[in-house]
């Protein structure tokens, strides 16, 4: 089932040609193909920001400690212009030094640079090169599930350039990096458990019951030793070095429970939980050898910075740091928030009015003409559905058959997404919605097979595909025009 609009256009032998080309090329032929265009399309808008907070950290893990040198004055040489750290002198007193409250594996994945180049390291060089194999490894992963090639091709075409991961993965600047880092292992873990679940998007016939979920449990707990998986293992441990990326990922969990090696839910969850389990309680020790606490406490102390000095954001300082009463306000710029259209006066990053725009009655407005825009972008935020509409190509998973795959990837979205909603910070300044990083990779498998359960790609699916690409193509123009 080719499903694309070449299929529609039987008789027209270019068509057929090209689909038939495609078809006999071997998969690693085309992955390379769109790794490749992916580097040139990563690397070309070019950026100048230094936000190369991991480049610090690596540099101090080499040396042995976790306290990065700060205040180091002099831009961008120096790091005195950082403000998210956790000063030492919160924790022990100490005049100079400073904790980064992210998690380290981005730090960890960058030493290898920085014991050559120091703090030299072109963390956006890094970015971009990761980002790239990171769109070939959506096209092997996706090569797990029993789709044809025009839906694997579409979907990865959609990932890595129709999603806002484009526009992290060419910036490549602290959050951002952190943001590829993380898929790079999520994509690895979903990879992995789709390679040993080769039915998980086969029909369910019959959800069992209570009764029958608890016999089987308890059943295979009276046999512990049969209850790994390797391959369920394996992905469990690269979902738990993914977390060590961005933690909020942890909340995909419900996908490793019903999809992957093992056989049944008690297999699955206890393999993939056994290895998820070791990364995730390294970056908690972590946190407790060098703060005294679980959880970093570098998040407070920037939330108390943060709802105080940004009072336009609507951060509110009597709320926690996750908190419901958070999830209106996000709610709307996750699903609602668009461009300023025709904007009169520019817009700073908080989207407070400045100086005034095109004046005089013969302004002529330019789509990236930054003195008098057509639309420019919010740096709070725009709607998911509208940076990215192919999105919207996984709610025909939904339909036809109830299967594993489809209830366990979209857990895990809703999952991130709600725990993402109720933070009191959507990821400013940022193209679109950041966060939708933390799941898209198990977004990934319900496009494809909503597509699939379509009858392939489909006018549909180029429409929406290239609308995603168009669409991010305009953001990152615009965020490298901005400065962001």
């Amino acid at each position: 089932m080719l499903g694309s609009v070449a299929e529609g256009a039987a008789g027209t032998r270019p068509l057929d040609v090209m689909r038939d080309s495609v078809e006999r090329l071997p998969a690693i032929l085309v992955g390379a193909a769109l790794v490749a265009l992916a580097l040139a399309a990563y690397w070309l808008p070019g950026s100048d920001r230094i936000y190369n907070h991991f480049v610090w950290q690596a540099l101090a893990f080499l040396d042995g400690r976790a306290a990065i040198d700060w205040p180091v004055p002099g831009f961008p040489e120096g790091n005195d212009w950082m403000q998210d750290v956790y000063p030492l002198r919160e924790l022990n007193g100490s005049p100079t030094g400073a904790l980064l409250p992210f998690p380290p594996l981005p730090a960890i994945l960058l030493m290898p640079f920085v014991a050559i180049w120091g703090l030299a390291t072109d963390i956006r060089a890094v970015a971009v090169v990761l980002g790239a194999i990171d769109v070939g490894l959506a096209w092997w992963a996706l090569g797990r599930l029993r789709v044809s090639r025009w839906v694997r091709i579409a979907t990865t075409i959609f990932f890595g350039f129709g999603t806002v991961f484009w526009y992290a993965a060419q910036l490549g600047t602290t959050w951002f990096f952190a943001h590829v880092a993380a898929v790079t292992f999520l994509l690895l873990a979903v990879g992995v458990a789709l390679g040993a679940d080769p039915d998980a998007d086969s029909e369910v016939e019959e959800a069992p019951g209570p009764a029958r979920l608890v016999r089987t449990g308890l059943a295979q707990l009276r046999r512990p030793l049969e209850l790994i998986d390797g391959r369920q293992f394996l992905a469990g441990l690269l979902f738990g070095i993914a977390c060590t990326a961005r933690l909020t990922v942890v909340f995909g969990a419900p996908f490793f429970m019903l999809v992957g090696g093992g056989g049944s839910w008690v297999r699955r969850s206890a393999s993939a939980g056994l290895g998820a389990a070791i990364p995730v309680a390294l970056l908690l020790g972590y946190n407790l050898a060098t703060t005294g606490h679980v959880l970093h406490p570098g998040y407070e102390y920037q939330y108390e910075k943060e709802a105080s000095g940004y009072q336009v954001l609507d951060y509110n300082p009597e709320w926690s740091i996750e908190d419901p009463r958070y999830l209106p306000q996000n709610l709307e710029i996750f699903l609602l928030s668009t461009p300023a259209l025709l904007p009169d006066r520019e817009l700073s990053v908080f989207g407070e009015e400045g100086d005034a725009l095109c004046a005089g009655p013969n302004a002529q407005r330019g789509p990236f003409d930054a003195a008098c825009p057509i639309a420019v972008p919010r740096a709070t935020g725009m709607s998911i559905l509208l940076t990215s509409p192919a999105y919207v190509l996984a709610g025909w998973a939904l339909f036809r058959h109830r299967s594993r795959l489809v209830a366990g990837a979209w857990l895990a979205i809703l999952m991130i997404a709600l725990v993402n909603l109720m933070h009191f910070s959507q990821g400013w300044v940022n193209f679109g919605y950041r966060f939708s990083n933390d799941f898209v990779v198990f977004a990934l498998p319900l496009v494809a097979v909503g597509m699939s359960r379509r009858g392939g790609v489909g006018l549909l699916g180029v429409v929406l595909i290239g609308a995603s690409v168009a669409i991010n193509l305009w953001g990152v123009i615009w965020g490298n025009i901005l400065g962001w």
